[in-house]
């Protein structure tokens, strides 16, 4: 399979050029619906955390990508699906409710963009926890810590997954979708110090 294959390059080419530590694999379930949320910041970010993982992840990325000849056909292998950003893309959505309904990983990156300032952060989209409430799914938060220079040291960390719990009447409104976005990359940025 062309995903096994690029999953062991990805494992080579991180392991040959960089310093990467890998902690908490093992809060990865092997199986069932699950949105994979991790900070942004490199386009290598799906590879490195990906392929190491015991399943494969179906990303959500922005179309411009699809237009890069040689990284379309690769992230299409990986799993990737379009999604038109800065508007409610329909189709990316259907897809992703599609993939959590039949028991599939999705990735996503809450920021929608790459944003390397840590301390000088975006505010998430609330596209993933909208997911999660939907389909029920788990949340798994990833956080990447370094920078991508060559032989750096670097760490990925993935969180204990959780589900987003809405205890209230009536459907939650975009302020407490808001809250929970900001609530995940809160997670997500806590796990730099595990």
């Amino acid at each position: 399979m062309f995903y096994n294959f690029l999953a062991f390059l990805c494992r080579i080419f991180f392991s040959v050029f960089f310093r990467v530590e890998y902690k908490g694999l093992e809060n990865v379930p092997e199986n069932g619906p699950l949105i994979v949320c991790c900070n942004h910041i490199s386009l290598l970010d799906m590879f490195l955390f990906a392929h190491r993982m015991p399943r494969k992840i179906y990303f959500m990325a922005k179309k411009e990508l699809f237009r890069i000849p040689v990284l379309n056909s690769i992230i299409k292998a990986l799993g990737a699906f379009p999604v038109n950003r800065g508007h409610g893309d329909v189709n990316a959505a259907k897809t992703t409710l599609n993939l959590l309904s039949e028991g599939k990983a999705v990735g996503i990156f809450p920021e929608g963009t790459r944003y390397k300032k840590v301390k000088k952060r975006v505010r998430p989209k609330n596209g993933a926890v909208l997911f999660a409430l939907e389909s029920g799914a788990l949340i798994l938060p990833v956080g990447i810590f370094g920078n991508y220079r060559i032989f750096s040291k670097m760490k990925v960390v993935y969180g204990k997954p959780y589900k987003v719990q809405w205890n209230r009447e009536g459907k939650p409104t975009k302020e407490d979708l808001q809250n929970m976005a900001d609530a995940l990359m809160e997670k997500i940025y806590s796990l730099e110090n595990e």
